[in-house]
């Protein structure tokens, strides 16, 4: 791994220069120059949020720190609702969303159905990713890789792990090289096992955020960015760990099923809402065998009760 830039003294200049968000305390932020070294920055109160892998301008004001005066347009951008089910972003600028799950706790269809919806709607790839793979005997596999036809049909990919035997990390690590990648799943999957496979000098790179930040140590309630040996970037966030995906308006939430879009459109009335409607495309696709029965009851219950 290499970590973000470590603490030694640069020369800046009073103009604007770009930078990577790596992680935001709330009242401050780290910002990483193109030359690998840590800023401790504020931002200018007309900004917004400023989250997680955000590209920004910023203009130094003293020894390493600096204020940030601008945001550069995200290409993405993972959000999840709060108590109001007003949308938060919660990380920028993502290629992939890696779905974690695993044989214990069992896997959740309706939790990786509402993650690969987040992702659609965040315009990053989900791939999911069965970690703890040494519990599971041929039959069980066998099981699993039934459960999983669903997404395999789809086009999302699978990765079989498991980060207590090393195996099935290199083409994890494959998907991840070049790649702006976030990992969620719901608690019990082994992420931080993962992580810590994927991150062996995870420790040292703490400790220069720590120093950096002048905070004390880092904690893990911090969503923040590491850099990849092999390049890319990994993102590591307790937000994911109550995710919500709040409440999606139908024609945004039908988008966010990927095998949906083929047939949207297609129904008879144009504000179809593919629940019991006569004449519905979807409908048909599912009573065809092209989309699967058990998401479009996920797509049903998210547009009935959101993820409550």
């Amino acid at each position: 791994m290499t970590p973000p830039g470590n603490s030694t003294t640069t020369d800046t200049t009073q103009h604007p220069s770009t930078g990577l968000v790596i992680v935001n305390y709330g009242k401050a932020m780290l910002v990483e120059d193109t030359a690998g070294v840590l800023h401790r920055c504020v931002a200018r109160r007309s900004l917004g949020s400023i989250v997680c892998g955000d590209r920004v301008n910023w203009q130094a004001t003293g020894n390493q720190e600096g204020v940030i005066s601008a945001i550069a347009p995200r290409r993405s951008v993972l959000s999840r609702a709060d108590g109001t089910d007003r949308q938060r972003p919660l990380a920028a600028n993502i290629d992939q969303i890696m779905i974690v799950a695993a044989p214990e706790p069992a896997l959740e269809p309706f939790l990786v159905d509402k993650y690969t919806v987040a992702a659609e709607l965040a315009n990053a790839a989900p791939i999911l990713v069965i970690n703890k793979a040494d519990l599971l005997d041929n039959a069980a596999h066998r099981e699993l890789d039934s459960r999983l036809a669903d997404y395999v049909s789809t086009g999302y990919p699978v990765i079989y792990t498991s980060a207590r035997q090393n195996s099935g990390l290199e083409e994890l690590s494959d998907r991840l090289a070049g790649n702006t990648s976030i990992l969620v799943g719901q608690s019990g999957v082994g992420k931080s096992s993962l992580i810590r496979r994927l991150l062996p000098e995870l420790d040292i790179a703490i400790g220069r955020l720590s120093e950096a930040s002048g905070q004390g140590r880092h904690t893990t309630t911090t969503t923040t960015l590491y850099h990849l040996a092999h390049g890319g970037d990994l993102i590591d966030s307790p937000g994911v760990r109550d995710f919500r995906l709040g409440q999606v308006d139908p024609d945004t939430l039908a988008a966010g099923f990927r095998e949906f879009r083929p047939h949207i459109g297609h129904c008879r009335f144009n504000n179809c809402r593919h629940v019991s409607e006569p004449d519905c495309a979807v409908i048909a696709a599912v009573e065809d065998g092209l989309i699967s029965a058990r998401r479009l009851e996920s797509y049903r219950k998210l547009l009935e009760t959101g993820d409550r």
